[in-house]
């Protein structure tokens, strides 16, 4: 018999379940919003609602990849992201973020960051790194994911589709240094 997972491991494997949704051509992302214990919202990546979906050709950034180095590109990106699309479900039904925990399978990027930030998301868990390309952009990065009073913090959780979730482009969480003890 498995060995009962702890919350953390719990959350993050419903994450892996929420972004076998995601419809990305590249980072494959899933995400929950969790308080007092319990979900309240989930998200993972893909066009709008109602739009033609990124294995369709919906968005212009996803279809022609090779042109667009990570982090780049955004402003051309349709896509929605799992962290916004989480925040933006919780919203939607009307339900508060103030306090609450964001687990998500991929490093929040810097905008999703400022938005889990205003949403008052008090701690995020991720599994796969990110990190901004541009070293002056990364540290104003890290500034900002400083800001969480819980922290920003990688769970130690094995990720059975990272090559199919990642494609190949997450950083090894020992390579950056972002890493819980442990």
């Amino acid at each position: 018999m498995p060995a009962r997972p702890s919350m953390d491991e719990y959350f993050m494997q419903i994450a892996f379940a929420v972004r076998a949704r995601a419809n990305c051509r590249g980072q494959r992302v899933g995400a929950l919003i969790v308080k007092d214990a319990r979900i309240i919202a989930t998200g993972y990546n893909g066009t709008p609602s109602n739009m033609q979906n990124c294995e369709e050709g919906g968005c212009y950034r996803c279809a022609n990849r090779e042109q667009f180095p990570s982090g780049a590109g955004y402003d051309l990106c349709i896509c929605v992201h799992a962290e916004q699309n989480a925040i933006l479900a919780a919203a939607r039904f009307g339900i508060a973020t103030e306090g609450a925990v964001m687990y998500t399978t991929t490093r929040p990027c810097f905008g999703c960051t400022k938005e889990l930030l205003q949403s008052r998301i008090v701690a995020v868990y991720y599994l796969h790194d990110w990190e901004h390309p541009n070293p002056d952009v990364a540290r104003e990065y890290d500034k900002i994911q400083a800001r969480f009073e819980g922290g920003v913090k990688r769970l130690p959780v094995p990720d059975p589709d990272a090559h199919w979730a990642t494609a190949g482009r997450a950083a090894p969480a020992e390579e950056t240094g972002h890493v819980l003890p442990g």
